[in-house]
């Protein structure tokens, strides 16, 4: 009995451990990007900096303006999350509710390796086949834009909105169901009115993981969106938020560097605030 309370005390250690690093690492960056990223907000002017409709980092009057990135990636993220959500709600209840063992046992595979493809690979196939077919189809000079960073990307959210969804829905009661039919409703109506209503908290947590995913990817993005700073137009190449620190990192100094970290703060920034955001209204609908 001693034994298993002193094992239990170390468990209990090493989790609070566990926890308190990952804190600590949160904290340790958070801290890093502010001190990084102040001096050239500083520098430039916060207005200057968030509302600057240019950015030419490498001209002799350099200009240091965000909006278009900021603008490119609310919209980017909102395209992908539009277009992603609606497939991956109606698979996950397909899969969960519908689907004969043998499909969604199949599909299941399929999505698990949907989601351990590498970025690198999904930005490859999107300039491979997507971009050339956006272009031919729609008659613009060039594919790579910020359509098809949405579609991209709607593809890459997938499977965390699908898993996430399906692990929701099959944790509803049988109970509920079965209620529902027996006062004569049909699988169909006891589905969408009974099961995804009783799982809406872990179908909105889908939701939130894929806007985490959409918004914070980079490599894929800047393959197919043409990673120019142009303000966002569904044709036109564009460049995000993400991509403009990993395309111009590798080369900068003075203060490009610093306002490239600036632009690192905005966007942890921009991601704190929308993961706010979203928990607050979860958590509002939980009390109603």
């Amino acid at each position: 009995m001693k034994r298993r309370k002193t094992l239990e005390t170390v468990i209990h250690g090493v989790f609070l451990a566990a926890g308190l690093i990952t804190i600590a690492f949160v904290l340790m960056i958070t801290i890093y990007l502010i001190i990084a990223g102040i001096p050239a907000i500083r520098e430039i002017g916060l207005s200057s900096f968030l509302f600057g409709a240019k950015w030419e980092s490498t001209a002799n009057d350099p200009k240091f303006g965000i909006l278009p990135f900021i603008l490119t990636s609310i919209y980017g993220t909102a395209g992908a999350i539009l277009i992603g959500t609606p497939i991956g709600f109606f698979s996950a209840v397909y899969l969960a509710k519908i689907a004969p063992k043998s499909v969604k046992r199949v599909v299941e595979t399929a999505v698990s390796l949907l989601a351990g493809i590498p970025s690198v690979v999904y930005g490859l196939v999107g300039m491979l086949v997507l971009v050339p077919s956006i272009r031919k189809l729609f008659h613009v000079p060039d594919g790579a834009s910020l359509l098809a960073a949405m579609i991209v990307l709607a593809v890459m959210v997938l499977p965390s909105i699908i898993k996430v969804s399906l692990t929701a829905l099959a944790a509803v009661p049988k109970e509920y169901e079965e209620g529902s039919m027996a006062l004569g409703a049909t699988p169909v109506e006891t589905y969408f009115k009974v099961s995804v209503p009783a799982a809406k908290s872990g179908i909105a947590a889908a939701v939130v993981l894929g806007v985490g995913r959409a918004i914070g990817e980079a490599m894929a993005v800047m393959m197919v969106s043409g990673n120019v700073p142009n303000m966002p137009s569904l044709f036109e190449s564009v460049r995000f938020l993400t991509t403009a620190v990993a395309s111009e990192m590798s080369y900068s100094s003075g203060l490009q560097r610093q306002a490239l970290f600036s632009v690192a703060l905005v966007l942890f920034v921009f991601i704190m605030l929308i993961n706010a955001t979203l928990n607050f209204l979860l958590k509002r609908q939980k009390e109603k």
